[in-house]
């Protein structure tokens, strides 16, 4: 056991993940980000030469290091203070997600709108400036220096002091040491660079981050998002999903008594043909809301004063037979009113032809009173049911047009062996 846990396949696998850890593709791409930050750290870096060379009274600030520093040091208040302005915010966000390998929901993507927000951004960008230019210094030294000492032993015929280089290196133990020398600083520029891209990646979600109000901001537009999608989705199940069921019970029906009754084929085919005319309308009006950069179908929803009498007389063409009592002037209810409520009366007798059975007296009723408008479908549980896989979206449906609509919605078997819907909907309120 203790072999398998530190065999060599084991050691290999740890090798390959410090390797990944330190070169592999993220590690990478957050070096070239650092180097972007000392990219970006050099005009600061000139402007702040500019001050500390008269401040110092020194002619060559290049030509020393703690000069360096200093011009370093002046330049990134200066970053900080141009990073206040609105769009820098948007431009960082895109670095550390592609670069940074931030996800892209944890990384705000707008510009900078609160005080708050520009001085997260400028400690950010005073941080990838400063660390940046930091990495950026050491790649840029580091590896002609790791190269002179890999290949120092190659020349050490040469003699040390004929290359000008230290006594120490006349003796053989340093030109030995030299090589590992050279390797071990590539590796701690490596470690260095990826231990730095890791800081930056942790701390762009604090400094770069959406705030409470982003979050929110986005938490509303998914809800809209699923709003839209979840009405379309009903409409397609209430417009499409009840054509085609009564355009096959009615089909079913007419092929039953084709040789015995003509005048009812006629009639069930004349509603077919009426049934899927006006579901391609639908579905097209649909389907253009979902078409990026169309304009939507321009088919009308229907509703009850449009479309009440063409619904009873195209459910009566599937076989039932229905008694309709309308105490309500359709004419006078508000549109929106006036199309839920039909959706909801056709998803009623949608389950009436899938479920009841063939032949079965089906009531409706239609009422307005109180200031509600009431809807009825009842049927009787006898006869044979109709059954098609899948379905069961059609009383949630109605339930989601009632809650929406502020009303009630009861649905379910009565004592005396009838299927009853009833709904109440208000005439004015939250609609």
């Amino acid at each position: 056991m203790l072999r398998g846990a530190f065999g060599p396949g084991r050691a290999a696998g740890g090798v390959r993940d410090a390797v990944r850890l330190l070169i592999g593709r993220r590690a990478r791409l957050r070096w070239v980000h650092l180097i972007l930050g000392g990219a970006l750290a050099m005009p600061y870096f000139l402007v702040g030469s500019v001050i500390i060379g008269p401040a110092t009274g020194s002619t060559d600030v290049f030509g020393s290091f703690p000069l360096q520093l200093a011009s370093f040091g002046v330049g990134l208040p200066i970053a900080a203070v141009s990073s206040l302005f609105p769009t820098a915010r948007p431009l960082e966000a895109a670095n550390a997600r592609w670069l940074c390998g931030v996800d892209t929901d944890r990384i705000a993507s707008g510009p900078a709108r609160t005080w708050g927000e520009r001085v997260r951004t400028a400690a950010w960008f005073t941080l990838h400036l400063g660390i940046g230019g930091i990495i950026a210094g050491m790649s840029l030294a580091l590896p002609p220096f790791a190269a002179v000492l890999i290949a120092l032993p190659a020349f050490a015929w040469l003699g040390g002091t004929r290359l000008g280089l230290p006594e120490v290196f006349d003796h053989s133990w340093a030109l030995a040491l030299a090589p590992v020398a050279g390797v071990a600083s590539l590796v701690a520029l490596a470690g260095c660079a990826a231990g730095c891209g890791a800081l930056l990646a942790r701390w762009a979600p604090v400094l770069l981050g959406p705030t409470p109000e982003d979050r929110l901001a986005a938490a509303e537009a998914r809800a809209a998002e699923l709003a839209v999608r979840n009405r379309l989705a009903r409409e397609l199940h209430d417009s499409v999903g009840h054509a085609l069921s009564a355009v096959g019970l009615q089909a079913s029906a007419a092929r039953r008594v084709l040789d015995a009754d003509p005048e009812f084929v006629r009639e069930a085919l004349a509603a077919i043909e009426e049934t899927t005319r006006r579901t391609v309308g639908e579905l097209d009006a649909v389907l253009g809301v979902l078409r990026e950069g169309d304009a939507p179908g321009t088919a009308p929803a229907p509703t009850l004063a449009a479309d009440l009498d063409g619904l009873l007389r195209r459910t009566r063409a599937g076989g039932l037979r229905v008694t309709a009592r309308v105490e309500a002037d359709p004419e006078a209810l508000p549109p929106l009113l006036s199309r839920e409520a039909y959706r909801i009366l056709q998803e009623g007798l949608s389950n009436a032809l899938k479920h009841a059975g063939e032949r079965v007296a089906v009531d409706v009723c239609v009422a307005a009173a109180d200031g509600q408008l009431e809807i009825t479908v009842e049927n009787p549980l006898s006869g044979t049911p109709s059954s098609r896989p899948g379905g069961g979206h059609g009383l949630r449906g109605i339930a989601d047009r009632v809650r929406l609509l502020g009303g009630t919605a009861a649905a379910g078997p009565t004592p005396d062996r009838t299927w009853r819907l009833h709904v109440n909907l208000p005439m004015k309120g939250p609609a």
